[in-house]
């Protein structure tokens, strides 16, 4: 599936082997692989950055299937390979369609096998990822037969074979479903999903290339949500005196965009690029973005707005903004009054024009390997950066900026609360209701994410701060009068690698 997503065709018809003999085998070749690149005579300071993305990257690689052990007890690991790996053929279904019709049809094929794989492979699942991988299938259940139906319509003399792997393989779904259903009854240990302080640490350091431990970032966090609330608080004072901020920000996101999610969030994307071209903020390598309802199979498998850029293989192809028409349990629209920041943080200058950016690089490393530390904290980063710029134009807007940011902050507390200091997952989804004045089930998959995925619900706030203090650094060498264009060109030429190491390259590391 990751050869399909980085323009390997040749992986197309495959799918993944996470049986513990395969992950055995798999882990030896990454341990050769890091031998054969620490001993690579590298002379240049810029490759010998690359050399350490790519070994850290692999580390991580390491240290996860051997600690952390997603194949044994995340049932939703399985889910996710099995949908990506559908998902990424449909992406390229214009591409040479027979070849990816012939590789869907092998795939489909391949997936009871799959299952029956996580079956027998999975052990001690903690609840709370069982109820992500059911969530998953729930959504996700049309996906096979949607497949089918694409790529039976691009390669007709395929359909029927199509559509009997298919049938075939919703069935075997659907027995996966069953069989998670009954763990989950069985009631698995609460707090087995956690990795504890010491491989939090090691991810910390190798996926993002942070000094700080989980102690630090947890004392940031607290200091940031006090900040971020406080200045949630005023502005509500302005817009609604008299009333909770809570109040203000519910009503302000009860209101709904008009005409549709899509037609909003295009408008928006329009109205971001042209102030970042205008104002000069960012390069703008070939390639636009359109605005897409999210499809049915993919709304409990990604966020309710969700970009999907082209890959590195795929230069000026379009990429996709999705969005969920109605991303709340109760139906309720988007909020008006935040299309903006989205708009700013997904596409331009967010995660979009980013990936598009590193597509063009020279460097493999910089255009595969990314941390979300760097790409989750530029977005972040540049909310605030187009807010500042006009894209954000009314009180409510700018409010509405600041609690993304507050979101960020207390992020970062269910983050390293949940690995590394024992909160369970429903004193956190508490935690988050009471913080951010969201409903049980919004606050309920912000901790399911988090559980999930160690040090990544952070990434977005801790990003943010490493980039802004590296800009800083940047400004006091470069002049107040230097052009922020030239720091963002050359962050953006470092791709997504750490913020640490894109210090290195700029010499501030001193």
């Amino acid at each position: 599936m990751a050869g399909s997503e980085a323009g390997d065709a040749g992986a197309d018809r495959r799918l993944g082997s996470f049986d513990e003999e395969s992950v055995r085998a798999e882990l030896a070749a990454f341990r050769a692989m890091a031998g054969a690149v620490e001993d690579l005579d590298v002379a240049d300071l810029q490759d010998e950055i690359d050399r350490t993305a790519l070994l850290d990257d692999i580390r991580v690689t390491i240290f996860r299937f051997q600690h952390e052990l997603p194949h044994i007890h995340n049932p939703a690991f399985w889910v996710s390979h099995l949908f990506r790996a559908l998902h990424s053929l449909l992406q390229r279904a214009d591409d040479r369609p027979e070849e990816r019709a012939v590789a869907a049809l092998a795939r489909l094929v391949a997936a009871p096998a799959f299952l029956e794989q996580a079956t027998k492979t999975i052990r001690e699942p903690p609840s709370v990822l069982l109820e992500t991988a059911l969530q998953m299938l729930e959504g996700g259940g049309s996906l096979p037969a949607h497949t089918a139906a694409e790529f039976g319509r691009r390669a007709p003399e395929l359909a029927p074979a199509l559509d009997a792997a298919a049938t075939a393989a919703v069935a075997a779904l659907g027995g996966f479903g069953a069989k998670l259903r009954a763990l989950l009854e069985a009631r698995p240990a609460v707090q087995s999903f956690s990795v504890g302080e010491d491989e939090f640490n090691r991810r910390l350091h190798y996926e993002h290339n942070l000094r700080a431990t989980a102690p630090e970032l947890w004392r940031y966090g607290l200091h940031l949500v006090e900040e971020a609330a406080a200045a949630v608080q005023r502005s509500a004072m302005e817009i609604d005196p008299g009333r909770p901020w809570t109040d203000v920000v519910r009503r302000l996101r009860a209101e709904a965009v008009t005409g549709g999610a899509t037609r909003a969030f295009t408008a928006e994307v329009t109205r971001a690029r042209t102030i970042a071209r205008n104002e000069g903020l960012v390069p703008f390598p070939e390639g636009e973005i359109r605005v897409e309802p999210t499809p049915a199979f993919l709304r409990h498998f990604v966020p309710a707005v969700w970009c999907d850029p082209p890959g590195p293989e795929e230069a000026g192809k379009t990429g996709v903004l999705y969005v969920t028409e109605a991303p709340g349990a109760n139906g309720q629209a988007h909020g008006r009054h935040e299309t903006w920041a989205w708009a700013a943080a997904e596409a331009y200058p967010g995660f979009f024009l980013q990936r598009r950016v590193a597509a063009g690089l020279s460097s493999l490393v910089r255009r595969y390997l990314w941390t979300p530390l760097t790409v989750r904290g530029w977005a972040l980063y540049v909310e605030e950066l187009m807010a500042g710029a006009g894209l954000a134009r009314t009180p409510a807007e700018r409010m509405l900026g600041e609690v993304r940011l507050l979101r960020a902050a207390v992020r970062i507390i269910l983050d390293v609360g949940l690995h590394t200091r024992g909160t369970t997952p429903d004193d956190a989804v508490a935690y988050a209701m009471e913080q951010l004045a969201v409903d049980r089930g919004e606050a309920e998959e912000m901790v399911r994410r988090a559980c999930a995925r160690p040090t990544y619900s952070l990434a977005d706030a801790v990003g943010r701060r490493e980039l802004l203090a590296l800009r800083n650094d940047w400004r006091k060498r470069a002049g107040g009068d230097a052009p922020l264009r030239d720091f963002h060109d050359a962050v953006l030429a470092y791709g997504g690698l750490p913020v640490a190491l894109i210090r290195w390259g700029m010499g501030l590391d001193e």
